[in-house]
């Protein structure tokens, strides 16, 4: 019996080292996993936008109470360095990014079996640390020079996504770093190491009095989609369309709703 366990890997790094030893060790697309039981049991590794840690810990939890026989691994990070390593060829199952234009990279490559499912929509949110030392007020704030600044790196989605809130309310900001994914972004703004950034809303909700949100009508403005799909060199497909079924099922419609994604 495989056991319950769900396993968070940190970083990208260690699915980057996986991925060279399956792509150097196999000439081929390993073979579907004919041991597969009725049940789906196996290992399935799912490559997700760094916004859904949360959510989907919550998901593995309930998933895996239901089936003792499988076992959710997660890589959790920036959507556009997971899209690629899809595309390199790591051992993973399923990919999950922040927004359409990422999972686009691993469809044009041919790496996606079948067509992406939308399983959540987000929004941006404005932050600051609890006691809002910048006085922050709003939007407009993020123009200020003596404000230090956080945003996503241009080309992760929340990064994106930060731009085009900006674009959307005329605002010349300058940011002082821009950070890897969201949950480093977070970081900065919990430590106080920043005075403003901008997030998604599930993240400024996961973080809860640990920061100050800020309301901004433009925020609203704009939205993300959070596409899913299965990988063509997933090792356990029929666990991994269980975990697909789940994540756009009632088990992973609850933990999405519980984290504050709005639905597709």
């Amino acid at each position: 019996m495989k056991g319950t366990r769900v396993a968070l890997v940190a970083g990208v790094g260690v699915l980057t080292a996986l991925g060279l030893w399956w792509w150097n060790g196999n000439d081929e697309y390993p073979s579907t996993d004919e041991e597969a039981s009725a049940e789906a049991g196996g290992t399935v590794t799912v490559l997700a936008a760094a916004s859904l840690t949360e959510a989907f810990t919550d998901l593995a939890d309930e998933l895996t109470a239901q089936h003792p026989e499988l076992d959710i691994v997660y890589s959790f990070g920036p959507s556009s360095t997971l899209a690629q390593q899809a595309v390199a060829g790591a051992p993973a199952d399923i990919l999950v990014t922040a927004d359409i234009e990422t999972m686009d990279v691993a469809v044009e490559a041919g790496v996606v079996a079948g067509a992406p499912e939308v399983i959540a929509r987000n929004t941006m949110a404005l932050v600051t640390p609890a006691d809002n030392p910048g006085d922050v007020r709003g939007l407009a704030d993020l123009a200020r020079s003596d404000l230090r600044i956080a945003l996503c790196e241009p080309k992760v989605p929340c990064g994106a996504k930060a731009d085009e809130v900006l674009g959307e309310a005329g605002v010349a900001a300058a940011p002082d770093t821009l950070a890897t994914d969201v949950k480093e972004v977070m970081a900065l703004v919990t430590l106080g190491e920043v005075d403003a950034a901008l997030v998604y809303r599930t993240d400024a909700l996961a973080a809860g009095d640990a920061i100050l949100t800020v309301t901004a009508e433009e925020l609203t403005k704009v939205s993300t989609e959070y596409p899913a799909a299965l990988l063509v060199q997933a090792h356990s497909p029929q666990a991994a369309r269980l975990v697909m079924d789940a994540m756009t099922g009632e088990v992973g419609r609850s933990a999405l709703d519980t984290a504050g994604f709005a639905e597709p």
